[in-house]
């Protein structure tokens, strides 16, 4: 009996597709993602996995810190995309509202909201960071 592949950390697109599928051409640079939605799902993958090179090549130069490396010891347990408006294969900006969750170092569960924008740079989407940032 064949076992069924685990699904992505970001639950999967569409729901339920393993991260051989979903997320891993992204962190492996094989398929740059197509829609903001899909780039937001590789970076909490990311986060998950501990891949800051990830997280580095994708978040827009313009507003990148200097150290993009995800916050050690947090476990990360899941994500909720809550909204998209725009960020298709045909535009050039989008807005993606996720909740993500974690267990924190101390052991604390606990959730990163954030109303994220992303912008096409080079035919590629990038993170900018809350949509309030320009």
């Amino acid at each position: 009996m064949e076992k069924t592949p685990a699904p992505c950390p970001c639950g999967g697109y569409p729901t339920g597709t393993p991260y051989t599928d979903c997320c891993e051409p992204a962190l492996t640079m094989q398929e740059w993602p197509p829609t903001a939605q899909q780039l937001m799902r590789s970076r909490y993958t990311a986060h998950v996995r501990g891949d800051a090179d990830h997280l580095f090549r994708t978040w827009h130069p313009a507003t990148r810190p200097a150290n993009t490396d995800p916050e050690p010891g947090n476990e990360w347990t899941g994500l909720t995309v809550e909204a998209v408006t725009a960020g298709s294969v045909q535009d050039d900006d989008g807005v993606v509202e996720y909740t993500a969750y974690y267990v924190s170092q101390d052991g604390e569960p606990d959730e990163l909201h954030e109303i994220a924008r992303f912008v096409r740079r080079a035919r590629r989407w990038m993170y900018v960071g809350p949509a309030d940032v320009v």
